[in-house]
């Protein structure tokens, strides 16, 4: 979208948004800030090493080769008028202590997960429940599948009504834009509510 008739125009700044991006270990945050970042993301990978050899479970998702370590950062312009930068989480509980730093300003969230280790995301969600940041569920469809409908997330999630539930796929930038979209539609909804 770089250079394209979203981008503002020198009269007038964008309203900015920060929105996180969370979830557990391997879940694909990193994947989803890339995919969908107008410019090239910032990222903070490194290679996993024998020092995480039974600190990192790697049950489900052996084929990865890097890890966050800090944050991952893009930005995507939604409109004229508005442009959300996106701070991806690191995934691995040693690192949970950025979280607050990260959340500091942030508006909103999508906690991603994957239907194959739902337990990684439970933490997330409580992370954001707890500091009344509103967030969605993106749940990430390894391999393009995607097993079982929202509803059934939802109630294994535990996750409330008004928090949409929505399947995508972290690679894909038109489905990581349309979960944002759907962050922003309930921000709008619960700012128009109070």
């Amino acid at each position: 979208m770089a250079g394209s008739d979203l981008a503002p125009d020198a009269s007038s700044a964008p309203d900015t948004v920060k929105i996180l991006i969370a979830g557990g270990f391997g879940v694909g945050k990193t994947t989803m800030v890339g995919s969908v970042s107008e410019i090239v993301p910032l990222r903070t990978e490194e290679p996993l090493t024998v020092a995480g050899l039974g600190v990192d479970d790697l049950d489900g998702i052996e084929e990865k080769r890097a890890t966050t370590v800090a944050l991952d950062f893009g930005r995507i312009t939604i409109s004229r008028e508005l442009v959300l930068y996106l701070f991806g989480t690191p995934g691995q509980q040693r690192f949970w202590f950025m979280w607050n730093d990260l959340a500091l300003g942030a508006l909103g969230a999508v906690v991603l997960v994957d239907v194959r280790r739902p337990e990684c995301s439970f933490a997330a969600i409580d992370f954001f429940e707890r500091r009344r940041i509103p967030f969605v569920v993106g749940v990430n469809g390894f391999h393009g599948e995607h097993p079982y409908p929202p509803e059934d997330i939802r109630e294994a999630l535990a996750v409330p009504e008004h928090v949409r539930v929505l399947l995508c796929d972290a690679r894909d930038r038109e489905s990581c834009r349309d979960v944002l979209i759907a962050l922003i539609d309930q921000l709008i909804a619960s700012a128009a509510q109070a």
